[in-house]
């Protein structure tokens, strides 16, 4: 592809720290202030209010960050060059104090160059971050100080400086390609290697060239540090020093349930009654509900003398905003209280709290690597990296006597860990990053230099997908189509479904339905012993056509009862009788109407509803076999068992398919997702007919198909077929409507 190349490894420079410190504004030190005396007409230069006495509070403890000591090599290096590494380990202060510095910077030179964003690859940290440095900076949240997150801006025109997640930063750049409104840009959390942060950092390498007044700032782990100097060609990196001393205790052998024995062994900590926060590190986020039930349930039983379990759960990848635990809450309590934060890999970042005392890690995690051969992703267990296994002994950070159980041998850390994990580059559908390049590539931006070369089938597979969904034209560019889909935050197939919606008049339900398997999971796992109300009360929803029209018909419902009811506690109390998850449906509202503003935006026509009638089912099956017509599978012997139409890997209905509760076995489905864990499953399916499929689904990708007995029986389809219907109408549908307004609407600014 174009846009890949190898880079070249270069010697790093390291920055000396000189005696004197030197900033950019000159901020009194809180050394320098008489305790009890300040100076009313000292005024904060970023709003020209006098500070408050709060920032000179947080101001002492900022300077105990290890962070703080590195402040002046990193101002020199920042006004010397354009790209700068930043290496530290966790509660060294980077991710807050970094930014503030180049706020600083920025503010020195009158903007004139933008203002600073910082990336996250998480929604949580982006909004967290935002709301501590603006408590920092003695400034409100949502104008000096922002954030943008998925479905959430808390900026304005005056933001100085943004927190965003990794993703929002590049789809601000399809209309931004060179990023003219910063002046700093922060790529931080490097060391997670999710995709995104890949793709910026190798679009930063043209951006840089591009915009010689442009600083860029990567903050990332020590082990990660030398190949990102290497990577940029000889730029200088400020290592942070982190002095703390943990007892780390090795497992004597291998743990033959390791999520019991982190469960008991935190609650053999407690009865210790030594004082201190406690951090368990287990290997996904089911096991974190199952010890935070477990906790709630055995800590009612504890001997009050040895005060209260409060298990908090993190989960590093939900889509909501949860508060961030933090000291001080219990102060005035007359009984002690001990917080069990329970997290999984990627969480150690969100961990803020400063009296933690014990870390338990399991060593394992649950970890998704997608296959490109079978299009499906796999829960694969295996031993976290050493670099993660460090950052969480960092946790304790200056902990006089943090102690670190590992429930792994030393030998396990030795023989069994790796250095670091694959990058998600390397593990991923990259269709959408594809489909992203691509829109760049008309920007003149496409080509992208890798840290790590994505895998080559996976390359292929996504650059065939979008040559399926006609997002390419015959010179494998961006085609009209393909320019509309990259407008919308989807999967590619998502988007070409709401596409072909506007041609079959059915946008209306589309979207809902976009918005609804978007949002997470709207069902939720009943409390044990409640299992036969819920089948009985989830029966209320069940279309017979299938899952897709069964969240419709669920998301009709929830608006109608927000609209009726006029009272929240109505609402919850009608999520609670039918085991249904009220945040994400809230969340699938919020989404819903982000999509409806992009139709909008760029002039795609909307459909009056029309749920419920036949030739609305049939419009809007229609319209999924657009976009899904590669998920299709068969049912084999009438049990259940479906062999998928591109390859012979076999997988069952998800548990929360309506086909399960209504003991109906449709032959042939269409379905939204297929996973392959401990058992192979299909998720959100829909009942279709050979010959609909027939119709809809591009001769070309058909032609492709491996032979097969379905094949088979859908040639036959095609052979009793109408001429008419024997290639797909996809190119006749849309080429009229396209031709006229698609390069209007969606021209790059």
């Amino acid at each position: 592809m174009a846009f890949l190349h190898e880079s070249h490894e270069q010697d790093s420079v390291v920055i000396p720290v000189p005696p004197e410190r030197n900033c950019f504004l000159d901020v009194t030190d809180s050394s320098d202030i008489e305790e009890g005396i300040l100076d009313d007409l000292e005024l904060n230069p970023f709003d020209g209010l006098p500070y408050s006495s709060r920032f000179y509070n947080l101001l002492r403890q900022r300077e105990e960050l290890p962070i703080w000591k590195m402040k002046y090599a990193f101002v020199e290096s920042l006004l010397h060059n354009q790209i700068v590494v930043v290496s530290g380990g966790a509660k060294s202060g980077k991710s807050s104090q970094i930014p503030q510095w180049c706020a600083e910077y920025c503010l020195s030179v009158h903007y004139q160059h933008g203002v600073v964003v910082c990336t996250q690859v998480q929604k949580q940290a982006a909004a967290w971050l935002a709301m501590r440095v603006a408590d920092e900076m003695d400034v409100n949240i949502g104008h000096e100080v922002g954030y943008v997150v998925p479905l959430e801006n808390c900026c304005t025109n005056e933001t100085i400086l943004r927190y965003c997640t990794d993703d929002m930063l590049l789809r601000e750049m399809m209309s931004n390609t060179l990023l003219s409104g910063y002046g700093v840009v922060i790529i931080d959390e490097v060391y997670q290697r999710s995709v995104s942060t890949d793709v910026l950092l190798g679009l930063l390498k043209d951006i840089v060239v591009s915009r010689p007044e442009l600083k860029v700032v990567i903050i990332t782990s020590p082990d990660l540090s030398s190949k990102l100097v290497s990577y940029y060609g000889n730029v200088p990196v400020i290592e942070v020093a982190h002095t703390y001393s943990v007892e780390v205790v090795y497992s004597s052998g291998i743990q033959r349930d390791y999520f019991f024995s982190a469960v008991r062994l935190l609650f053999e900590i407690h009865h210790t009654k030594e004082k201190g926060d406690i951090v368990v590190f287990l290997a996904c986020e089911q096991e974190i509900k199952r010890a935070y039930e477990l906790i709630k349930h055995e800590g009612s039983h504890i001997n009050p003398d040895l005060g209260e379990l409060v298990p908090i759960p993190l989960y590093p990848h939900q889509n909501t905003l949860e508060p961030l635990p933090c000291e001080g809450e219990d102060r005035g309590c007359k009984d002690h209280k001990r917080k069990v934060v329970l997290t999984t890999s990627f969480g150690e970042s969100l961990i803020w709290m400063s009296n933690i005392y014990f870390v338990i890690d399991v060593g394992v995690e649950r970890r998704k690597v997608y296959n490109a051969r079978i299009r499906a992703e796999s829960l694969v267990m295996q031993p976290v990296s050493k670099a993660r296994a460090e950052m969480r002994k960092q946790i304790l950070g200056s902990s006089p006597s943090g102690k670190m159980f590992c429930l792994y041998t030393e030998e396990f850390t030795q023989n069994e860990m790796k250095t670091f994990l694959p990058a998600k580059i390397k593990e991923s559908n990259l269709t959408s990053m594809v489909l992203f390049l691509k829109r760049m590539d008309i920007a003149g931006l496409g080509r992208c230099e890798f840290i790590n070369r994505p895998d080559p089938e996976s390359l292929m597979q996504a650059l065939e997908d979008l040559d399926y969904l006609a997002a390419l034209d015959d010179d494998g560019n961006l085609s009209e189509y393909g320019i509309i889909m990259s407008e919308f935050p989807l999967d590619p197939q998502l988007s070409k479904s709401i596409l072909a919606a506007c041609e079959f008049d059915c946008v209306d339900e589309m979207l809902t339905l976009a918005a609804m398997v978007t949002a997470p999971n709207c069902f939720m796992d009943p409390s044990p012993g409640a299992e036969e109300a819920d089948t009985t009360h989830r029966t209320k929803f069940l279309h017979s056509d299938g899952d897709h029209f069964t969240l419709i018909q669920i998301y009709k419902e929830y608006e109608h009862i927000k609209k009726n009811r006029r009272r929240q506690y109505d609402i919850e109390k009608w999520c609670q009788d039918y085991f249904l998850n009220l945040t994400a449906l809230e969340t699938a509202q919020v989404i819903r109407t982000e999509l409806l503003d992009i139709m909008k935006r760029i002039e795609l026509p909307i459909s009056e509803p029309a749920f419920g009638s036949e030739e609305n089912v049939q419009n809007i099956k229609k319209s999924l076999l657009s976009g899904y017509f590669m998920q299709i599978a068969r049912d084999v012997d009438g049990l259940g068992n479906y062999i998928m139409l591109t390859h012979k890997q076999v997988a069952q209905l998800h548990p929360f398919s309506g086909y399960c509760n209504s003991h109906k076995i449709p032959e042939w489905v269409l379905f939204h997702e297929f996973s392959v864990s401990d058992k192979s499953c299909i998720r959100i399916t829909s009942e279709i007919s050979p010959d609909l499929f027939v119709q809809f689904a591009p001769q070309y990708y058909f032609s492709n198909l491996p032979p097969s007995e379905s094949k088979e029986i859908l040639q036959k389809a095609l052979d009793y077929a109408s001429p008419t219907f024997q290639r797909h109408q996809e190119e006749d549908v849309y080429d009229d409507y396209a031709a006229s307004s698609a390069e209007q609407r969606c021209i790059i600014q």
